[in-house]
């Protein structure tokens, strides 16, 4: 693993701590490093030294504001956005920064006639085949702000080959620096690696992934409450399928299908609502100890309150939680709200009718034993025979309605499971009264 740390506008320490933090929570190990650029400055500057020396570099002596009036009047003259030294063929031992000198283009003469032909770069692209660049137009671009401070195209040059990278593989935005690469590879007699360039993962509006729509850093999508396995799956598939028209993949499994032939050109949009289906369904595969742990983990201890609890709400609420987050959503779910006598009611039935199955299904429960309620089939065992004698309707809507205070709740056998039968019995209590009082 290289951390590319020599220009950050963050500090090393921050940047390199939510990549390796962000890497293990994933399940994702490097073979080698990790390699900071910030300690290999004596290697950059080997290779600064021997491109100046062999005039294949130079040192500009212009100023930023210089350069700044330069750009301004091509712009305002439409011309071509390069710079133009004039130092380029003097041997200056100092600068303002290094530049690399582009090749002269070479003479070709047919009979009386000499021509320029612009010269070009052809590489070959593992997904968009072969791309081709003009010289001409990148002008003598800038490779070091000195000795000590080198600037990204060199400096990765100089880490492909000193680490033997066989593959370049990174996002499509890069294509235009890779002809500039390719040229320093060429002035220091490197071998060329193999490219392929991503496309580009994009908002729902299409433009550049930003923060307007999506989290940007894998540390936000943890806070979020979201599960590794489902991050790293929907990753995978961000332009690129598998051969099998299947969505669901283990890292094993994408490891071992993955082929950079099968990634598509055009650009992957994020869709977070297909996140929170596969982290939905990595969620249902989870066992509630294992959410109980992650949930933990994730919002701290006192978020979970009694674990015993808390493992009958994550069982009742799984199929309903998209990330972790939804726990705490679900978990006050079965805090009761105030409500209003109308609550109770179901459609037309009268409020001594509903007043009665509330008394006869409190007596039923007063009588169980707290083992008993431990176990919710039981609890729907004893309770049905009341509802197939009174309707379903009529016992079981303020039934739960009594348990919850809401209109759209877990349902009454799960309620009491969980709440457990002090706070079951208390709560109908309260419903009944609620009932004797309103009716006054």
């Amino acid at each position: 693993m290289r951390i590319e740390d020599t220009d950050l506008e963050r500090s090393r320490p921050e940047f390199e701590k939510d990549i390796i933090n962000g890497l293990r929570w994933l399940g994702l190990e490097w073979d080698e490093g990790p390699y900071r650029q910030s300690e290999r400055l004596d290697t950059y500057e080997k290779y600064l030294k021997k491109l100046l020396k062999e005039k294949k570099a130079y040192w500009c002596p212009h100023t930023k504001e210089e350069l700044e009036k330069e750009r301004k009047w091509r712009i305002d003259n439409n011309d071509v956005l390069i710079h133009r030294c004039d130092a380029r063929d003097k041997d200056l031992d100092r600068g303002e920064l290094i530049r690399f000198k582009i090749p002269k283009a070479k003479p070709i003469v047919s009979g009386n006639e000499t021509t320029y032909p612009a010269d070009s770069i052809i590489f070959d692209d593992i997904i968009r085949n072969q791309v081709h660049f003009f010289t001409g137009p990148l002008g003598d671009f800038a490779l070091a702000k000195n000795l000590r401070t080198p600037l990204y195209n060199f400096a990765v040059v100089i880490d492909d080959f000193e680490m033997k990278i066989s593959h370049v593989i990174r996002g499509e935005d890069h294509i235009a620096n890779t002809p500039k690469q390719i040229l320093i590879q060429q002035a220091l007699g490197f071998p060329r690696p193999k490219y392929a360039h991503l496309p580009l993962i994009l908002d729902p509006d299409r433009s550049k992934m930003s923060k307007r729509f999506s989290a940007t850093s894998v540390q936000e999508y943890r806070n979020r409450g979201y599960l590794p396995e489902a991050l790293v799956n929907f990753l995978a598939l961000l332009g690129w399928h598998p051969t099998a028209d299947i969505e669901k993949l283990s890292p094993a499994e994408i490891t071992e299908q993955f082929s950079l032939e099968r990634v598509q050109k055009g650009g992957a949009v994020f869709d977070i609502q297909k996140l929170n289906w596969f982290n939905a369904e990595y969620i249902k595969e989870k066992t509630p100890e294992e959410l109980l742990a992650a949930i933990a983990s994730l919002f701290g201890k006192e978020t979970i309150g009694d674990p015993a609890v808390a493992i009958k709400i994550i069982t009742v609420g799984k199929p309903r939680m998209n990330t972790l987050r939804d726990f705490r959503e679900i978990r006050d779910s079965f805090t009761l709200k105030e409500y209003d006598r109308s609550l109770l009611i179901w459609k037309n039935t009268p409020a001594e009718k509903i007043k009665e199955n509330l008394r006869k299904t409190m007596e039923l429960l007063r009588q169980l034993t707290v083992e008993e309620f431990n176990d919710l089939k039981n609890l729907e065992k004893y309770v049905m025979p009341i509802v197939e004698t009174n309707g379903k309707g009529e016992v079981l809507w303020p039934l739960r309605a009594a348990l919850s205070g809401r209109d759209k709740s877990p349902g009454p056998f799960e309620l009491m499971w969980i709440l457990g039968k002090e706070e079951t019995l208390a709560r109908l209590e309260k419903a009944i009264q609620k009932l004797n009082s309103d009716a006054r």
